[in-house]
């Protein structure tokens, strides 16, 4: 059977509590990147603050609040009276959804109403970077049965860390053919929300024993690649693979016996 390692447990974890998926009322922050991750703005009210972490509360955002190897979104609030500030990352505390401000900048008052807008370029890059790296993990299951044990992302580069006991420079240019193929066919990608019992349904969905998830988790949230991939994630991805444009390996290195890496980086097509 296929198994995805503990990490990738850890990571959706984070997911499902930044999604708000875990069987819960939401909190304040409404987050419309979970919805349509092509949202670049939102018109939000500030509802509280935190001046030790230089950090405000919105009633509704689209900043993705990072999780799963993905940043946080960057952007800025601008004032529907005037001001803006620069926010510099996002951070979720229980259900809600925390603005960091860039030090120096004065804390918008409570009530201010404000456009809240993520860096688009950043976050396109990062969606792109994204679902590039679940073509490449569906690419490497598929044709390697090699499980994932690790992974990160900036944007337009990413690496991967798979269950291979070798690894050499034929078989990463296969796979990088392979990614760039399946990038081609410009396959759906579609994000669902299935309840428990439905999602625990599919194989391999978690990756590992169910018993590790809380039981409070009412929902999940699945990334699908149209017959490539299937897999829980809480982060934003494009359309179609075809807006990834094309990959390139960078690079691959042993990282343990049965761990090897493999470096990405997401160009034009």
């Amino acid at each position: 059977m296929r198994r995805r390692p503990h990490w990738i447990v850890q990571s959706f974890l984070r997911d499902l509590q930044c999604c708000g998926l875990s069987g819960t009322l939401p909190g304040v922050s409404e987050n419309l990147c979970y919805i349509d991750a092509y949202a670049r703005t939102a018109e939000a009210v500030v509802i509280e603050t935190d001046p030790d972490a230089h950090a405000v509360l919105l009633d509704r955002t689209v900043f993705y609040p990072g999780g799963g190897g993905q940043p946080a979104d960057t952007g800025e609030l601008i004032g529907d009276a005037g001001g803006s500030w620069r926010v510099i990352g996002a951070k979720k505390r229980d259900d809600d959804v925390w603005h960091t401000v860039a030090e120096g900048e004065e804390l918008p008052a409570v009530g201010t109403r404000v456009s809240a807008e993520i860096d688009w370029e950043r976050r396109h890059q990062l969606m792109r970077t994204h679902s590039a790296l679940h073509v490449l993990c569906g690419v490497v299951w598929r044709d390697h049965q090699a499980s994932v044990t690790g992974g990160n992302m900036e944007p337009l580069s990413g690496r991967m860390d798979f269950e291979f006991e070798t690894m050499s420079g034929d078989l990463v240019g296969e796979i990088e053919q392979r990614v760039n193929e399946e990038v081609a066919a410009d396959r759906e990608i579609r994000v669902s929300n299935l309840p428990r019992e439905q999602a625990f349904a599919i194989p391999d969905l978690i990756r590992t024993k169910v018993n590790l998830l809380p039981e409070g988790i009412a929902e999940v949230r699945t990334i699908e690649i149209v017959r490539l991939d299937l897999q829980a994630d809480g982060g934003t991805h494009v359309a179609h693979t075809g807006e990834i444009g094309r990959v390139r390996v960078t690079g691959y290195e042993s990282k343990g016996r049965i761990n090897k890496r493999i470096r990405i980086e997401v160009l034009d097509a």
